[in-house]
């Protein structure tokens, strides 16, 4: 799930060799390598909705109004233009505060499209973290008490214990867990543990979250408590399928909201991932090129001497995230999905629309989580800020599978009209693109 920062010290990696025998086009990122050149994570000043806020606080511009209970929670979400439908309610004990939680007093997450506050009731802090377009995940905490001046503090070193490693494709990041929890929130790992994007079967999902919503017959794990005596599955959860109201489990009204919706759960878990991907394609085309600019130093080669080994990584990471947000192997829906709040009507009216009222926002929900299965996140200054030589490549990628181009098999799931409505509404929607997707070469 998405678990808060932890105190850690991170040490910093080795440097890249420069020579051209070891640079390996397999080359992984490692969660070390962004603490350097040319990402330097810890000591990058970040712009992101979370660091403009305190900017504006610092001058004045903004206030954040305290109040008895959820703190400065309120406030904040306004400020960030967060709503309040999106809250998702975790009593896994797997975050900062998890001396707070259980699943009595479940911890509230609120998302937008790139920032994400955590809330747990008598927190010391409020828990925020934001997709950086230079940075990947920034980690923030806001103390809960009243004071004239609340300061955002970037947390630096203690948050990537769990969100810079492997989780997260090795750079800051989000992901969400599924776990089984006992009646006090701890998570009994022996009997198994998932990490969950929009790929997971929805049997695999929710365990440790509240889930309000209907879908059918469809099983999934959340709304469980088991017992803690590491059961093995199948673990009987027939109650906590296709619940609409949590009152019987916690104290709904210590919450903004008295929903976990389960729409807000399908979208946050699409969006952490695609995030990763983004920053991950974003740091991977940085170092390569980096590196190579270094190389063409050591080597006497003209200024922006290509290496296929800069081509090779830069579009190893590129084809991941071309995959992710056009949705292959996205798990099927078998029913139809029903949340509780207002959060899918709040999510579709951001647009934008075409000149049919087509978005990328406009949710299925029968066989599919979006109606047109391409990731509204290309809208996002995440993807606007990749690379050049990284977005191009995806925009290239996005083309061929689009105009049925690349028709092989990774990309069967989209059907020709799919296809045709997806390019149609990026060429009315998305600024910037290629000349080529205008001319139809």
């Amino acid at each position: 799930m998405l678990t808060g920062p932890l105190r850690s010290t991170f040490v910093l990696g080795m440097i890249l060799a420069i020579l051209p025998s070891v640079i390996s086009s397999s080359m992984e990122l490692h969660a070390q390598d962004f603490e350097r050149e040319p990402i330097n994570y810890a000591t990058a000043k970040p712009d992101n909705p979370i660091s403009r806020l305190q900017t504006r606080l610092d001058g004045g511009t903004s206030r954040l109004k305290f109040e008895e209970g959820p703190g400065y929670l309120k406030s904040v979400l306004a400020e960030l233009k967060i709503p309040i439908s999106s809250q998702a309610l975790v009593y896994s004990k797997t975050s900062l505060q998890r001396h707070r939680i259980t699943p009595r007093t479940p911890r509230a997450i609120y998302f937008s499209d790139d920032t994400y506050v955590g809330f747990c009731q008598n927190g010391d802090v409020l828990e925020l973290s934001v997709a950086d377009p230079q940075l990947g995940a920034v980690f923030y905490t806001l103390g809960q008490d009243a004071t004239l001046k609340p300061h955002l503090a970037r947390q630096v070193d203690n948050c990537l214990l769990c969100h810079g490693t492997g989780q997260t494709r090795g750079i800051p990041g989000h992901f969400i867990r599924s776990v089984y929890t006992d009646s006090v929130g701890f998570p009994v790992l022996a009997m198994g543990t998932h990490r969950i994007d929009h790929s997971s079967p929805i049997s695999d999902r929710w365990g440790g979250w509240y889930v309000t919503g209907t879908h059918g017959e469809q099983a999934h794990r959340g709304n469980l408590i088991v017992s803690g005596k590491q059961e093995r599955e199948p673990v009987d959860n027939a109650a906590g399928q296709n619940v609409t109201d949590l009152t019987s489990r916690l104290k709904t009204s210590a919450y903004l909201s008295p929903h976990s919706d389960l729409i807000a759960l399908m979208v946050l878990e699409h969006q952490t991932e695609a995030h990763n991907l983004l920053t991950r394609a974003s740091f991977q085309a940085r170092e390569a090129l980096y590196s190579e600019a270094k190389l063409n130093k050591e080597l006497g080669e003209q200024e922006g001497h290509r290496w296929d080994s800069t081509n090779t990584r830069i579009k190893s990471s590129c084809e991941a995230l071309v995959k992710y947000m056009l949705f292959c192997d996205e798990a099927p829906l078998t029913s139809l999905i029903q949340g509780t709040s207002t959060f899918a009507t709040d999510f579709v009216e951001l647009g934008p629309r075409d000149p049919c009222n087509r978005s990328l926002r406009d949710f299925d929900l029968q066989r599919r989580l979006f109606k047109y299965p391409c990731s509204y996140l290309i809208y996002s200054r995440s993807f606007d800020e990749l690379p050049t030589e990284a977005k191009s490549l995806v925009y290239r990628r996005l083309w061929e599978v689009l105009s049925g181009t690349d028709q092989t098999k990774t990309f069967a799931h989209l059907t020709e009209a799919d296809r045709q409505a997806i390019r149609e509404i990026l060429i009315a929607t998305k600024p910037g693109l290629p000349d080529y997707w205008q001319n139809d070469q």
